[in-house]
């Protein structure tokens, strides 16, 4: 009877296990790749330079760093690091997070990245991909935020998060005070 119910409860802690993410590096670390990550640094100007020749190149408009999004990407890469998870659930679910930011947008999306080395990197990687690339090509984006988060111990080592954003929706307030888009 105990091996009953012990094999489900062995079953259940493993799958718990595994929703804290990956365990972290243990031992002493490569003191070259130590050195590798500390040169890793994120330049929001240089990531909006490169978002823009990128989108210009496919005939879309150019976004502009927002203060709002930058934040969240920041608190999105530091929560990706804190649990040693590439998620875009590490820091809440995406909508909460939107609306916790204070953010009102008709469209937005999050690209996560981890394990890139540099900005350049992590476009590159961005373009590669399907769901990533329609992301920075998003014809309705207006607005961005990029951060970079790092721990030499945490499996990528290098996490990335770019947000991207239309403008807001123009919100009027109804007679009982609910909000509803306003027509345009």
């Amino acid at each position: 009877m105990k091996i009953v119910i012990a094999l489900p409860l062995l079953a259940l802690t493993l799958l718990l296990a595994g929703c804290g993410g990956e365990a972290r590096r243990e031992g002493p670390l490569d003191p070259r790749m130590v050195e590798r990550l500390g040169a890793v640094t994120l330049d929001p100007a240089q990531a909006g330079r490169i978002l823009n020749a990128y989108r210009a190149s496919h005939g879309l408009g150019p976004v502009r760093p927002d203060p709002r999004l930058m934040a969240m990407a920041q608190r999105q890469a530091d929560a990706m690091v804190a649990k040693n998870a590439l998620s875009h659930e590490a820091g809440g679910r995406f909508a909460a997070r939107v609306e916790a930011a204070g953010l009102d947008s008709s469209r937005i999306a999050e690209n996560l990245g981890g394990g890139y080395f540099s900005v350049e990197e992590a476009f590159d990687g961005w373009r590669k991909s399907p769901g990533h690339d329609a992301n920075l090509r998003m014809r309705e984006a207006t607005r961005y935020g990029i951060a970079l988060s790092k721990d030499p111990r945490s499996s990528y080592r290098a996490w990335w998060v770019l947000v991207v954003a239309a403008e807001p929706e123009a919100r009027v307030t109804l007679g009982d005070g609910d909000r509803a888009p306003q027509p345009r």
